[in-house]
Protein backbone atom coordinates (compact mmCIF):
# COMPACT_ATOMS: atom_id res chain seq x y z
CA UNK A 1 0.00 0.00 0.00
CA UNK A 2 2.98 2.45 0.84
CA UNK A 3 3.93 2.23 -2.87
CA UNK A 4 0.44 4.49 -3.40
CA UNK A 5 2.80 7.61 -1.85
CA UNK A 6 3.59 9.14 -5.16
CA UNK A 7 0.52 9.08 -7.03
CA UNK A 8 -1.52 10.77 -3.65
CA UNK A 9 1.51 13.28 -3.82
CA UNK A 10 0.90 14.03 -6.89
CA UNK A 11 -2.90 14.18 -6.42
CA UNK A 12 -1.92 16.88 -3.71
CA UNK A 13 0.03 18.76 -6.06
CA UNK A 14 -2.65 18.64 -8.63
CA UNK A 15 -5.33 20.15 -6.71
CA UNK A 16 -3.07 22.92 -5.23
CA UNK A 17 -1.33 22.28 -2.01
CA UNK A 18 2.04 23.04 -1.60
CA UNK A 19 4.85 21.12 -2.41
CA UNK A 20 6.47 21.30 1.38
CA UNK A 21 2.64 19.62 2.98
CA UNK A 22 2.34 17.15 0.37
CA UNK A 23 5.35 15.86 1.05
CA UNK A 24 4.55 14.92 4.84
CA UNK A 25 0.18 14.36 3.95
CA UNK A 26 1.04 12.03 1.37
CA UNK A 27 2.71 9.04 3.04
CA UNK A 28 1.82 10.47 6.40
CA UNK A 29 -2.15 9.22 5.45
CA UNK A 30 -1.17 6.45 3.67
CA UNK A 31 1.15 5.15 6.99
CA UNK A 32 -1.98 5.96 9.37
CA UNK A 33 -4.16 3.86 7.00
CA UNK A 34 -1.17 0.76 6.86
CA UNK A 35 -1.37 0.98 11.21
CA UNK A 36 2.69 2.24 11.17
CA UNK A 37 2.40 4.83 14.08
CA UNK A 38 5.71 4.20 14.81
CA UNK A 39 6.89 4.95 10.94
CA UNK A 40 4.66 7.99 11.52
CA UNK A 41 6.07 9.49 14.43
CA UNK A 42 9.28 8.86 12.44
CA UNK A 43 8.48 10.73 9.53
CA UNK A 44 7.82 13.61 11.08
CA UNK A 45 10.80 13.78 13.59
CA UNK A 46 13.24 13.54 10.40
CA UNK A 47 11.60 16.39 9.33
CA UNK A 48 13.93 18.28 11.82
CA UNK A 49 16.62 15.77 11.35
CA UNK A 50 16.78 16.33 7.67
CA UNK A 51 17.70 20.55 8.55
CA UNK A 52 20.07 20.11 11.19
CA UNK A 53 23.35 19.19 9.35
CA UNK A 54 26.47 21.03 9.04
CA UNK A 55 26.50 20.89 5.39
CA UNK A 56 23.42 22.59 4.51
CA UNK A 57 24.20 25.46 6.81
CA UNK A 58 26.35 26.95 3.47
CA UNK A 59 22.59 27.53 1.67
CA UNK A 60 21.48 30.19 3.89
CA UNK A 61 25.20 31.59 4.35
CA UNK A 62 25.42 31.61 0.16
CA UNK A 63 21.88 32.92 0.33
CA UNK A 64 22.85 35.59 2.79
CA UNK A 65 25.81 37.03 0.83
CA UNK A 66 23.68 36.95 -3.17
CA UNK A 67 21.13 39.43 -0.98
CA UNK A 68 24.12 41.79 0.47
CA UNK A 69 25.78 41.70 -2.85
CA UNK A 70 22.28 42.75 -4.70
CA UNK A 71 21.15 44.94 -1.93
CA UNK A 72 25.00 47.16 -2.42
CA UNK A 73 24.29 47.46 -5.68
CA UNK A 74 26.83 44.92 -6.91
CA UNK A 75 24.37 43.65 -9.50
CA UNK A 76 24.14 46.68 -11.37
CA UNK A 77 27.90 46.44 -11.31
CA UNK A 78 28.10 43.31 -13.15
CA UNK A 79 25.29 44.31 -15.34
CA UNK A 80 27.03 47.51 -16.65
CA UNK A 81 30.21 45.43 -16.80
CA UNK A 82 28.24 43.03 -19.74
CA UNK A 83 27.01 46.16 -20.84
CA UNK A 84 30.80 47.43 -21.38
CA UNK A 85 31.65 44.14 -23.19
CA UNK A 86 28.58 43.19 -25.58
CA UNK A 87 26.58 46.17 -25.69
CA UNK A 88 27.44 46.95 -28.92
CA UNK A 89 26.09 43.78 -30.39
CA UNK A 90 22.93 43.65 -32.22
CA UNK A 91 20.11 42.42 -29.62
CA UNK A 92 22.72 43.65 -26.88
CA UNK A 93 21.03 43.78 -24.00
CA UNK A 94 19.32 40.22 -24.86
CA UNK A 95 23.82 39.20 -24.52
CA UNK A 96 23.97 41.33 -21.47
CA UNK A 97 21.26 39.70 -19.90
CA UNK A 98 22.93 36.33 -20.19
CA UNK A 99 26.23 37.56 -19.62
CA UNK A 100 24.94 38.89 -15.91
CA UNK A 101 23.47 35.81 -14.95
CA UNK A 102 26.82 34.09 -15.48
CA UNK A 103 28.32 36.31 -13.58
CA UNK A 104 25.58 36.61 -11.17
CA UNK A 105 25.82 32.46 -10.55
CA UNK A 106 29.54 32.89 -9.27
CA UNK A 107 27.39 34.86 -6.28
CA UNK A 108 24.27 33.55 -5.48
CA UNK A 109 24.00 29.97 -7.34
CA UNK A 110 20.28 30.67 -7.13
CA UNK A 111 18.22 31.06 -10.57
CA UNK A 112 15.25 32.96 -8.07
CA UNK A 113 17.50 35.21 -6.57
CA UNK A 114 18.65 35.94 -10.36
CA UNK A 115 15.42 36.36 -12.30
CA UNK A 116 14.33 38.93 -9.44
CA UNK A 117 17.90 40.99 -9.42
CA UNK A 118 18.17 41.54 -12.93
CA UNK A 119 15.03 41.11 -13.90
CA UNK A 120 13.79 43.88 -11.91
CA UNK A 121 16.73 45.86 -14.17
CA UNK A 122 16.69 44.29 -17.45
CA UNK A 123 12.82 43.75 -18.28
CA UNK A 124 11.90 47.29 -17.86
CA UNK A 125 15.07 48.37 -20.11
CA UNK A 126 14.70 45.92 -22.76
CA UNK A 127 11.18 46.61 -23.27
CA UNK A 128 12.07 50.52 -23.31
CA UNK A 129 14.37 49.65 -26.28
CA UNK A 130 11.61 47.72 -28.08
CA UNK A 131 11.68 44.26 -27.26
CA UNK A 132 8.37 42.97 -25.88
CA UNK A 133 8.00 42.28 -22.58
CA UNK A 134 7.23 38.65 -22.48
CA UNK A 135 10.61 38.31 -24.46
CA UNK A 136 12.21 40.04 -21.83
CA UNK A 137 10.98 38.18 -19.19
CA UNK A 138 11.40 34.88 -21.12
CA UNK A 139 15.36 35.61 -21.51
CA UNK A 140 15.85 36.38 -18.22
CA UNK A 141 13.65 33.34 -17.00
CA UNK A 142 15.63 31.24 -19.25
CA UNK A 143 19.55 32.51 -18.05
CA UNK A 144 18.90 32.08 -14.96
CA UNK A 145 19.44 28.65 -14.43
CA UNK A 146 22.90 29.38 -15.39
CA UNK A 147 22.89 29.99 -11.33
CA UNK A 148 22.53 26.71 -10.23
CA UNK A 149 24.87 25.14 -12.69
CA UNK A 150 27.62 27.60 -12.35
CA UNK A 151 29.30 27.38 -9.01
CA UNK A 152 28.41 27.61 -6.02
CA UNK A 153 25.27 26.24 -6.05
CA UNK A 154 22.75 25.37 -3.49
CA UNK A 155 21.45 22.16 -5.25
CA UNK A 156 24.77 20.83 -6.09
CA UNK A 157 25.18 21.27 -1.85
CA UNK A 158 21.95 18.87 -1.40
CA UNK A 159 22.85 16.95 -3.77
CA UNK A 160 26.26 16.01 -2.07
CA UNK A 161 24.57 16.13 1.55
CA UNK A 162 22.10 13.43 0.28
CA UNK A 163 24.31 11.64 -1.78
CA UNK A 164 27.50 11.67 -0.02
CA UNK A 165 29.44 13.06 -3.02
CA UNK A 166 32.30 15.78 -3.09
CA UNK A 167 30.68 18.92 -3.21
CA UNK A 168 34.44 20.20 -4.74
CA UNK A 169 34.10 17.60 -7.48
CA UNK A 170 30.40 18.73 -8.12
CA UNK A 171 31.62 22.10 -8.11
CA UNK A 172 34.12 21.83 -10.45
CA UNK A 173 32.19 19.38 -12.95
CA UNK A 174 29.49 22.16 -12.83
CA UNK A 175 31.58 25.15 -15.04
CA UNK A 176 31.86 24.16 -17.96
CA UNK A 177 27.85 22.79 -18.53
CA UNK A 178 26.73 26.65 -16.93
CA UNK A 179 29.17 28.37 -19.60
CA UNK A 180 27.80 25.66 -22.44
CA UNK A 181 24.34 27.25 -21.53
CA UNK A 182 25.08 30.58 -21.41
CA UNK A 183 27.42 30.25 -24.91
CA UNK A 184 24.10 28.30 -26.41
CA UNK A 185 21.84 31.07 -25.15
CA UNK A 186 23.68 33.57 -26.88
CA UNK A 187 24.17 31.54 -29.91
CA UNK A 188 20.40 31.63 -30.40
CA UNK A 189 20.04 35.19 -29.67
CA UNK A 190 22.50 36.05 -32.07
CA UNK A 191 20.29 34.08 -34.61
CA UNK A 192 17.07 35.97 -33.83
CA UNK A 193 18.58 39.13 -33.47
CA UNK A 194 19.78 38.82 -36.86
CA UNK A 195 16.30 37.88 -38.13
CA UNK A 196 14.05 40.38 -36.07
CA UNK A 197 16.45 43.06 -36.26
CA UNK A 198 16.77 43.73 -32.72
CA UNK A 199 18.19 46.72 -31.26
CA UNK A 200 21.85 47.41 -30.30
CA UNK A 201 21.73 48.79 -26.61
CA UNK A 202 24.96 51.11 -26.93
CA UNK A 203 27.45 52.34 -29.17
CA UNK A 204 31.12 49.84 -28.57
CA UNK A 205 32.74 50.99 -25.53
CA UNK A 206 36.65 52.03 -25.91
CA UNK A 207 39.27 49.85 -23.96
CA UNK A 208 39.90 52.24 -21.28
CA UNK A 209 36.01 52.31 -20.58
CA UNK A 210 35.98 48.44 -20.49
CA UNK A 211 38.86 48.48 -18.10
CA UNK A 212 36.97 51.21 -15.56
CA UNK A 213 33.87 48.74 -15.76
CA UNK A 214 35.73 45.68 -15.02
CA UNK A 215 37.23 47.87 -12.30
CA UNK A 216 33.83 48.60 -10.62
CA UNK A 217 33.31 44.90 -11.14
CA UNK A 218 36.50 43.49 -9.96
CA UNK A 219 35.24 42.99 -6.04
CA UNK A 220 32.49 41.09 -6.85
CA UNK A 221 33.93 39.05 -9.41
CA UNK A 222 36.63 38.07 -7.16
CA UNK A 223 34.09 36.14 -4.68
CA UNK A 224 33.98 32.90 -6.70
CA UNK A 225 37.69 32.94 -6.86
CA UNK A 226 37.70 33.25 -3.18
CA UNK A 227 34.91 30.52 -2.86
CA UNK A 228 36.36 28.21 -5.19
CA UNK A 229 39.95 28.78 -4.34
CA UNK A 230 39.43 28.22 -0.64
CA UNK A 231 37.43 25.10 -0.97
CA UNK A 232 39.57 23.48 -3.28
CA UNK A 233 43.17 24.41 -1.33
CA UNK A 234 41.25 22.62 1.54
CA UNK A 235 41.58 26.34 3.39
CA UNK A 236 37.94 25.98 4.19
CA UNK A 237 35.15 23.61 3.80
CA UNK A 238 32.01 24.63 1.58
CA UNK A 239 29.80 25.92 4.84
CA UNK A 240 32.84 27.89 6.18
CA UNK A 241 33.51 29.05 2.21
CA UNK A 242 29.47 30.13 2.47
CA UNK A 243 30.30 32.17 5.78
CA UNK A 244 33.32 33.78 4.40
CA UNK A 245 31.40 34.58 1.37
CA UNK A 246 28.76 36.45 3.66
CA UNK A 247 31.89 37.96 5.35
CA UNK A 248 33.67 39.49 1.86
CA UNK A 249 30.04 40.64 0.77
CA UNK A 250 29.44 42.71 3.63
CA UNK A 251 33.28 44.14 3.94
CA UNK A 252 32.58 45.29 0.12
CA UNK A 253 29.42 46.44 0.29
CA UNK A 254 29.67 48.13 3.87
CA UNK A 255 33.59 49.72 4.20
CA UNK A 256 35.19 49.24 0.58
CA UNK A 257 32.12 50.56 -2.12
CA UNK A 258 29.81 51.78 0.57
CA UNK A 259 27.00 50.84 -1.44
CA UNK A 260 24.96 49.43 1.47
CA UNK A 261 23.88 50.52 4.86
CA UNK A 262 24.16 49.82 7.99
CA UNK A 263 20.00 50.78 8.88
CA UNK A 264 19.56 47.99 5.87
CA UNK A 265 21.10 44.73 7.24
CA UNK A 266 17.67 44.33 9.31
CA UNK A 267 15.27 43.87 5.78
CA UNK A 268 18.64 42.14 4.00
CA UNK A 269 18.71 39.37 7.22
CA UNK A 270 15.13 39.01 7.29
CA UNK A 271 14.27 38.15 3.19
CA UNK A 272 17.29 36.06 3.50
CA UNK A 273 16.22 34.40 6.08
CA UNK A 274 12.76 33.48 4.74
CA UNK A 275 13.86 32.13 1.86
CA UNK A 276 16.43 29.88 3.50
CA UNK A 277 13.65 28.74 5.68
CA UNK A 278 11.50 27.71 2.48
CA UNK A 279 14.56 25.68 0.81
CA UNK A 280 15.22 24.32 4.38
CA UNK A 281 11.40 23.31 4.85
CA UNK A 282 11.49 21.43 1.51
CA UNK A 283 14.62 19.62 1.86
CA UNK A 284 13.38 18.55 5.56
CA UNK A 285 9.97 17.64 4.12
CA UNK A 286 11.87 15.81 1.65
CA UNK A 287 14.01 13.85 3.78
CA UNK A 288 11.37 12.19 5.57
CA UNK A 289 9.29 11.77 2.21
CA UNK A 290 12.35 9.91 1.24
CA UNK A 291 12.11 7.40 4.71
CA UNK A 292 8.86 6.20 3.56
CA UNK A 293 10.37 5.86 0.11
CA UNK A 294 12.83 3.33 1.69
CA UNK A 295 10.41 1.40 3.38
CA UNK A 296 7.97 0.88 0.46
CA UNK A 297 10.76 -0.66 -1.00
CA UNK A 298 10.09 1.81 -4.14
CA UNK A 299 13.91 2.27 -4.88
CA UNK A 300 13.94 -1.83 -5.69
CA UNK A 301 10.97 -1.86 -7.52
CA UNK A 302 12.04 1.03 -10.04
CA UNK A 303 15.41 -0.43 -10.51
CA UNK A 304 13.89 -3.25 -11.31
CA UNK A 305 11.86 -2.02 -13.73
CA UNK A 306 14.30 0.17 -15.36
CA UNK A 307 17.16 -2.73 -15.88
CA UNK A 308 13.78 -4.82 -17.64
CA UNK A 309 13.48 -1.51 -19.94
CA UNK A 310 17.56 -2.46 -21.33
CA UNK A 311 20.84 -2.76 -19.80
CA UNK A 312 22.66 -0.36 -22.24
CA UNK A 313 23.70 2.50 -20.35
CA UNK A 314 23.18 5.11 -23.18
CA UNK A 315 19.70 4.48 -23.71
CA UNK A 316 19.02 4.01 -19.94
CA UNK A 317 20.38 7.84 -19.60
CA UNK A 318 18.29 8.99 -22.64
CA UNK A 319 15.14 7.47 -21.07
CA UNK A 320 15.98 9.07 -17.24
CA UNK A 321 16.44 12.29 -18.98
CA UNK A 322 13.11 12.52 -20.10
CA UNK A 323 11.96 11.14 -16.82
CA UNK A 324 14.06 14.22 -14.90
CA UNK A 325 12.36 16.50 -17.05
CA UNK A 326 9.01 15.59 -17.06
CA UNK A 327 9.54 15.75 -12.71
CA UNK A 328 11.38 19.31 -13.01
CA UNK A 329 7.71 20.44 -14.81
CA UNK A 330 6.04 19.85 -11.48
CA UNK A 331 8.84 19.53 -8.44
CA UNK A 332 11.29 21.77 -7.15
CA UNK A 333 14.68 20.59 -8.11
CA UNK A 334 15.82 19.98 -4.25
CA UNK A 335 12.95 17.99 -3.45
CA UNK A 336 13.07 15.82 -6.41
CA UNK A 337 16.72 15.44 -5.90
CA UNK A 338 16.06 14.50 -2.99
CA UNK A 339 13.45 11.88 -3.43
CA UNK A 340 14.91 10.83 -6.81
CA UNK A 341 19.02 10.87 -6.03
CA UNK A 342 18.65 7.68 -3.53
CA UNK A 343 16.44 5.97 -5.98
CA UNK A 344 18.54 6.66 -9.79
CA UNK A 345 21.76 7.45 -8.40
CA UNK A 346 22.64 3.45 -7.37
CA UNK A 347 21.61 2.34 -10.75
CA UNK A 348 23.65 4.34 -12.81
CA UNK A 349 26.49 3.90 -10.70
CA UNK A 350 25.86 0.05 -10.64
CA UNK A 351 25.91 0.24 -14.56
CA UNK A 352 29.08 1.83 -14.56
CA UNK A 353 28.02 5.53 -14.90
CA UNK A 354 30.66 8.45 -12.92
CA UNK A 355 29.05 8.60 -9.81
CA UNK A 356 29.65 12.69 -10.50
CA UNK A 357 28.92 12.41 -14.06
CA UNK A 358 25.20 11.14 -13.01
CA UNK A 359 24.83 14.22 -10.34
CA UNK A 360 25.65 16.77 -12.66
CA UNK A 361 22.94 15.28 -15.58
CA UNK A 362 20.29 15.24 -12.60
CA UNK A 363 21.25 18.57 -11.53
CA UNK A 364 21.24 20.66 -14.70
CA UNK A 365 18.56 19.06 -16.29
CA UNK A 366 16.04 19.47 -12.63
CA UNK A 367 17.60 23.18 -12.89
CA UNK A 368 16.04 23.72 -16.17
CA UNK A 369 13.42 22.22 -14.64
CA UNK A 370 12.98 25.77 -12.87
CA UNK A 371 11.86 27.22 -16.06
CA UNK A 372 9.73 24.98 -17.53
CA UNK A 373 6.06 25.15 -18.32
CA UNK A 374 3.74 24.53 -16.43
CA UNK A 375 5.04 24.79 -13.05
CA UNK A 376 8.60 26.02 -13.25
CA UNK A 377 9.64 28.36 -9.93
CA UNK A 378 11.41 31.11 -12.22
CA UNK A 379 8.75 31.61 -14.61
CA UNK A 380 6.17 32.67 -11.58
CA UNK A 381 9.01 34.97 -10.50
CA UNK A 382 9.51 36.44 -14.06
CA UNK A 383 6.23 36.91 -14.37
CA UNK A 384 5.64 38.81 -11.18
CA UNK A 385 8.63 41.04 -11.40
CA UNK A 386 7.58 41.61 -15.38
CA UNK A 387 4.13 41.91 -15.03
CA UNK A 388 3.12 39.67 -18.04
CA UNK A 389 0.96 36.45 -17.47
CA UNK A 390 2.71 33.04 -17.10
CA UNK A 391 1.73 31.69 -20.10
CA UNK A 392 2.59 33.88 -22.64
CA UNK A 393 6.24 33.95 -21.14
CA UNK A 394 6.43 29.65 -21.32
CA UNK A 395 5.44 30.27 -25.06
CA UNK A 396 8.25 32.77 -25.50
CA UNK A 397 10.79 30.62 -23.62
CA UNK A 398 10.10 27.38 -25.97
CA UNK A 399 13.55 28.26 -27.57
CA UNK A 400 15.80 28.67 -24.80
CA UNK A 401 14.30 25.57 -23.57
CA UNK A 402 15.40 23.77 -27.02
CA UNK A 403 18.68 25.36 -26.82
CA UNK A 404 19.27 24.07 -23.11
CA UNK A 405 17.68 20.63 -23.74
CA UNK A 406 20.27 20.33 -26.38
CA UNK A 407 23.02 20.97 -23.74
CA UNK A 408 21.59 19.04 -20.98
CA UNK A 409 22.22 15.85 -24.27
CA UNK A 410 25.43 17.15 -24.63
CA UNK A 411 26.09 16.75 -21.06
CA UNK A 412 25.09 13.15 -21.03
CA UNK A 413 26.85 11.66 -24.03
CA UNK A 414 29.98 13.36 -23.93
CA UNK A 415 30.92 12.88 -20.33
CA UNK A 416 34.56 14.75 -20.89
CA UNK A 417 32.52 17.85 -20.57
CA UNK A 418 31.76 17.97 -17.09
CA UNK A 419 34.09 15.58 -15.72
CA UNK A 420 37.64 16.70 -17.62
CA UNK A 421 38.05 19.74 -14.83
CA UNK A 422 37.36 17.53 -11.77
CA UNK A 423 39.65 14.83 -13.09
CA UNK A 424 42.17 17.21 -13.77
CA UNK A 425 42.03 18.65 -10.09
CA UNK A 426 42.25 15.33 -8.60
CA UNK A 427 38.38 15.38 -7.68
CA UNK A 428 37.43 12.90 -9.59
CA UNK A 429 38.19 9.50 -10.76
Amino acid sequence: MLVLFLPVFLFFLMVGLPVFFGLLFAPGILLWLNGQERDLTLLYRNLYNGMDSFPLMAIPFFMLAGELMNRGGITLRLVEFSQAMMGHFRGGLAHVNILSSMLFAGLSGSAVADTSALGSMLIPAMEKQGYTRRFAAAITAASSVIGPIIPPSGIMIIYAYVMGESVAALFLAGIVPGMLVGVGLMVLVKIMADRYDFPVASRRHSWGERGQASLKAFFPLLTPVIILGGILSGVFTPTEAAAVAVAYALIIGLFVLRTLKFSELGDVLSKAGITSAVVLLLVGAAMSFKTVVSLSHAPEMLADFILTLTENPLLLLFLINLLLFAVGMFLDAGPAIIILGPILGPVFTGLGVDSVHFAIIMCVNLTVGLATPPMGLVLFVAASVSGEKVETISKAILPFLAVEILVIMLITFVPEISMTIPRLTGFAD
